[in-house]
């Protein structure tokens, strides 16, 4: 096969990303092309061949005739669908470009049916179950959780949410029409802060590997792990909020027009739609707000591991870096 293959491009590297990472605009064009929701749509075949042609890639050869933007494209398939630590195909539901059609599906029925304690209650099953399969498919692959620990996560989570939901659906029965509507954003919220730590307990308990600007292992920080795993929380929450905030304002005015009270059959059609809008812009913008390689002071690590980074390297070390998952 070696005498079909060309070798790849001078000075090409498929791993090295097309925008600069250090800034918000770059990496909102880098979630906007991994996140597009349109390769959800490709074939199984077709992701393989994508997989196969950037691991050729990397080993230096690829088909001849092969240019530079069907490489690009392949990697583009490749990040949606293949998970970055262990290389396996992602189930299709926990991928990221998964997150516009399952999200606006599911929001818009969290914010249309949002009146009565049964419809909360199913409704928030639905999202935090959706929710507990995307962090177990985008968890770092390196800190291994068990199904126990899945089990429990995605029980507390979910408990969190109908509680906070049930609880706030309570007691703004008196309260002005608005903020029922807001009830979806606060539980979503509550339940994000304790989903997304439980799903990744093990990073906190264990510490995730953190390097020197060069790549080279130094050590597993547990401050780490809480850093990366706290924006990830707040990205996760900015995500939902415009939709969740904005979307209930709009549909309480629009509801006041006549011919909108004519097609209330339409009103959970429309807010999907409109949910879908918002997330497609808020899913890529929420991923973007900090950056992958998340860094961290060497002042603000645990004694231990910064005494012995200094050991070993003196002041050659500032700053430590790792991936903060998504």
């Amino acid at each position: 096969t070696h005498a079909k293959m060309a070798t790849v491009p001078l000075g090409f590297n498929i791993d090295s990303p097309r925008w600069d990472q250090s800034t918000f605009v770059g990496r909102l064009k880098h979630f906007l092309n991994i996140t597009d929701p349109r390769t959800v749509l490709v074939p199984e075949e077709e992701l393989d061949h994508a997989k196969a042609l950037v691991e050729g890639c990397r080993a230096g050869l690829v088909p001849p005739g092969s240019s530079q933007e069907q490489l690009l494209y392949a990697k583009k398939l490749y990040d949606s669908a293949f998970h970055p630590d262990s290389g396996e195909k992602m189930n299709f539901i926990g991928r990221m470009s998964f997150q516009v059609p399952g999200g606006m599906a599911i929001t818009g029925c969290m914010l249309q049916f949002y009146r009565t304690v049964p419809a909360v209650v199913f409704w928030q099953w639905v999202n935090q179950s959706f929710n507990a399969f995307v962090n177990y498919t985008n968890r770092n692959a390196a800190s291994p959780i068990s199904l126990r620990q899945i089990g429990v996560a995605y029980v507390t989570a979910t408990s969190a949410a109908l509680a906070t939901a049930v609880g706030l659906n309570l007691y703004t029965k008196r309260a002005p029409p608005l903020l029922a509507r807001w009830v979806p954003f606060a539980a979503v919220a509550a339940a994000n802060c304790v989903n997304i730590p439980m799903m990744r307990q093990q990073e906190i308990i264990n510490g995730i590997t953190v390097t020197d600007g060069d790549n080279n292992e130094l050590g597993l920080s547990r401050r780490a792990a809480v850093k990366g795993i706290a924006q990830v929380v707040l990205s996760r929450i900015t995500m939902a909020a415009p939709g969740m905030i904005i979307l209930p304002i709009i549909m309480e005015r629009l509801e006041k027009f006549t011919f909108m009270q004519r097609i209330r059959v339409f009103h959970g059609p429309l807010q999907v739609l409109l949910c879908g809008g918002f997330l497609l812009f808020m899913v890529p913008a929420a991923c973007a707000l900090f950056p992958q390689q998340c860094s961290l002071a060497l002042a603000d690590l645990e004694p231990e591991l910064r005494d012995s980074i200094v050991a070993k390297h003196g002041d050659k070390v500032p700053y430590v870096y790792f991936n903060k998952g998504l």
